[in-house]
């Protein structure tokens, strides 16, 4: 991988923080990270609290933190600012010395041992964000009792190399983690010695790359059994199948305790990771652990663990597992939890054993190794119900969702990009080096969401925002168990008018941000409770409540934005939230306690927020917005009986015609020593279509897609090499007939007859093929989509 790709990556990731001046702020820039370091599920959540802190005479600096879902791990981030400097050199942003980073480094770790010793009182004053977080730090009860772990994220925008060479080449770093001994007295007075592990991570553009061309999986965890036990772990094999090994051990609790300690949630469950509430421990398990620990092993149903490789030993019959690669325990996390959480609490955890089932997943690609592992998840867990949602981008309904974006205009003519999977619009802009610009005005970044992003606008149109303040994959998984089909429910029927509300949402949850400012003209420092607190007044006052009129979304999709009476009303709603926010938390921790139904329930039966929904700015605000509850059942009833046409195999098709034949021939011939004799012929056939102006099928538009990811995560340089001229009539043909046909859904016209009124005025205007019109309109009409040779007769008209 060429450092030249990682700097055109920062490039990218640099425009997509600037502010309406250009500015390129350090909280911007941390916003844009932290939904990486969550895809790796490196951190729980994308949410975070944003306390910047830098003071210049001790070389010390913060710019955010969280403290993930269990509670025992403290995690901190800081910008290297040098690093995101728009005028900073290649040579400047190209390191080789691990020193450079640890001066960095360095310099959060003076913060964590002042905030220890009470030696930052004095230089912050006890408004500043930062202060919630130092009193927690030097805290006995609160910080110093429950934090096991420190972890310290730097995050740089630079890229690490080796120059040893002729070319510089990416290179990785690993930093020594260290400990800090702290004193402290419990509740019984006693005083308490304890070491508090610090872990550094850096994270840099090799990093962010990394996450971006492998789409949002998260970073493979391996563990070394031999490296953190001093030896691997004895087992017996008790199956040798085609995609995976079986192999069962036992392990000792204190083993478990200390991979709980280092890795965290990390380590529970792919994809539906673990849901479970670690705080609240298993009582049945730990009254074992407590009574009869040495009868743990024969009550416990034990562990079930994937990995997809590892160093694994077999010699005369015995098997010792040394290492194990994307090591995650999906069922058992419970009982790993409420190990680590009793241990921590004093209980004596030498005596208790517990049975452990390895499964090693072998032979399989990705795509069957995720539906492996899921269902050995789901299969597996006894002790816990799991969600069978698919909770990854090819859940169906945000494979319907995305299809719904791209055939949907606004009222303007404008569209939005659903980037279902991570990376897809990085991808579409590398697939199409002449045609960025294009592509930049067409989808800016605020008309551009992601999946994560999605949830979290959606749910924050509900009377449970605390949860979306946890952000991450709570709310992701909330979100999909909405609007997924299950056992109990049909799920939500995803349509255009859907897709029209989720954007009315996305406008709302933007326009409150926007509205809520950055920095010091900022209403506050609470705007990420701020906002979806805002939204569920909004909601608990109009769709929530027993009234007959609620608030119609519609109208925000139809105007594009909010009207100034809504803005100027939903301003003062925002001042009162951050205010009631610091009056009912019962800490200064206010970040921590907006994420708790407590707070909610305080705020919206406060007598401050009655008067103000009662209010006449807030009747007038929402006045333009009204609508009965039974015209909102009629166009939801109205809603459900469309069955509406899927143009995504079409737009894929657009799309590759688009680039043209030749730009598939010149791809074929650049990796031509790196593909299959199979992968030439289906590119090959993909030309074939392009020429002869047929329909290609989804299964090669899905080989297309993978085709171009790969070269994306492989050889980008390559798309460089390709010089084209886009054809986007193909799409602008397309997006023609997509709008005439979504106009005759909105209005309940015939679509025949438009088509055939469209025929007319292109024959009054002298165009050839006209006729092409009638044999749409009949397919449409029919259900079915029309051709690409259709698609292309339009061209000829006008």
């Amino acid at each position: 991988m060429e450092i030249n790709e990682f700097l055109k990556y920062r490039t990218e990731l640099l425009e997509d923080c600037k502010d309406e001046e250009g500015y390129v702020s350090e909280s911007a820039f941390l916003e844009t990270i932290l939904p990486s370091l969550n895809d790796a599920k490196l951190v729980d959540s994308e949410s975070y609290e944003d306390c910047y802190f830098l003071l210049q005479k001790d070389n010390l600096k913060i710019n955010g933190y969280q403290i993930n879902e269990s509670g025992e791990r403290l995690q901190l981030f800081m910008i290297n600012e040098d690093s995101i400097d728009i005028m900073a050199s290649d040579e400047d942003l190209s390191v080789s010395q691990k020193t450079v980073y640890d001066s960095q480094f360095n310099r959060i770790f003076r913060f964590i041992n002042k905030s220890i010793k009470n030696h930052l009182d004095d230089e912050v004053q006890d408004s500043h964000p930062v202060k919630a977080l130092i009193s927690f730090i030097s805290s006995s009860l609160q910080g110093m009792e429950q934090i096991d772990v420190i972890e310290i994220f730097l995050i740089s925008a630079s890229a690490t190399v080796e120059k040893r060479g002729s070319i510089p080449q990416p290179k990785r770093i690993d930093f020594e983690n260290e400990s800090i001994s702290v004193n402290y007295q419990n509740k019984e007075k006693k005083t308490i010695k304890k070491e508090i592990q610090v872990y550094k991570r850096l994270i840099d553009l090799n990093f962010l790359h990394s996450v971006l061309i492998s789409q949002g999986n998260r970073e493979l965890l391996e563990v070394n059994f031999t490296d953190v036990f001093g030896s691997g772990i004895a087992a017996i094999q008790a199956a040798d199948e085609v995609n995976f090994e079986s192999y069962l051990c036992v392990l000792p609790a204190s083993m478990l305790a200390e991979l709980y300690k280092r890795y965290s949630s990390r380590m529970l469950e792919k994809n539906v990771r673990s849901f479970l509430q670690f705080k609240g421990v298993n009582q049945g398990i730990r009254d074992t652990i407590r009574k009869e620990p040495e009868h743990f092993i024969a009550y416990n149903n034990g562990l079930t663990i994937t990995a997809v490789g590892g160093d694994i030993q077999k010699n005369n019959g015995k098997v010792v597992i040394n290492t194990l690669t994307d090591f995650q325990i999906v069922n058992g996390g419970q009982t790993t939890a409420t190990i680590y959480f009793s241990k921590k609490d004093g209980f004596d955890i030498s005596k208790i054993r517990v049975m452990a089932k390895i499964n090693v997943a072998k032979n399989a690609d990705e795509e069957k190794l995720n539906d492996l592992i899921s269902n050995i998840s789901r299969f597996s867990n006894a002790q816990s119900k799991v969600s069978t949602a698919d909770l990854r981008s090819r859940n169906e309904q945000l494979i319907k969702l995305k299809s719904v974006s791209e055939s949907t205009p606004t009222p303007s003519g404008r569209k939005w990009f659903f980037e279902r999977f991570k990376g897809e619009f990085n991808t579409l802009l590398r697939k199409n080096p002449n045609g960025k610009t294009k592509i930049n005005n067409e989808y800016p970044k605020e008309r551009r969401f992601t999946k994560e992003e999605l949830a979290k606008y959606f749910m924050s149109w509900g009377d449970q925002p605390y949860l979306v303040k946890k952000g991450g994959e709570k709310i992701f998984k909330q979100f999909i168990d909405v609007i997924s089909p299950n056992e109990n429910s049909k799920g939500i029927i995803v349509t255009r008018d859907f897709f029209e509300e989720v954007v009315a949402r996305i406008i709302l949850f933007k326009s409150l941000e926007k509205t809520y400012g950055v920095g010091k003209n900022a209403i506050g420092q609470l705007r990420s409770a701020v906002i979806p607190y805002t939204m569920g007044v909004l909601y608990v006052n109009t769709n929530g409540s027993k009234g007959s009129a609620s608030f119609d979304l519609a109208k925000i999709w139809q105007l594009e934005g909010l009207d100034e009476p809504l803005i100027q009303m939903l301003n003062e709603l925002m001042i009162l939230t951050n205010d009631l926010i610091k009056k009912y938390s019962p800490s200064d921790d206010y970040g921590e306690f907006s994420k708790r139904k407590e707070l909610w329930d305080a705020i919206i039966q406060s007598n401050e927020m009655k008067q103000f929904v009662s209010s006449e700015l807030f009747q007038d605000g929402i006045s333009k917005f009204k609508i009965t509850k039974e015209e909102l059942k009629k166009r939801e009833q109205k809603r459900n009986k469309i069955q509406e046409i899927d143009f995504s195999n079409l737009y894929d098709n657009a799309r590759i015609y688009a680039l043209s034949s030749a730009y598939y021939q010149k791809l074929g011939l650049l990796i031509a020593d790196n593909i299959s004799v199979s992968q030439r012929a289906k590119i090959d056939h993909i030309i074939n279509c392009i020429n002869n102006k047929n329909d290609i099928s989804e299964a090669h538009c899905y080989f297309e897609k993978e085709l171009i990811n790969h070269v994306r995560s492989e050889n980008p340089e390559i798309f460089d090499k390709i010089n084209y001229e886009e054809e986007s009539h193909w799409i602008d043909n397309l997006n023609e007939i997509v709008n005439i046909y979504n106009h005759c859904l909105k209005e309940g016209k015939d679509i025949r007859s438009a088509f055939q009124k469209e025929r007319e005025l292109v024959k009054l205007k002298g165009g050839k093929f006209y006729a092409i019109y009638d044999e749409i309109g009949k397919a449409l009409e029919q259900g079915k989509l029309p051709s690409m040779k259709n698609i292309g007769n339009i061209n000829r008209i006008n």
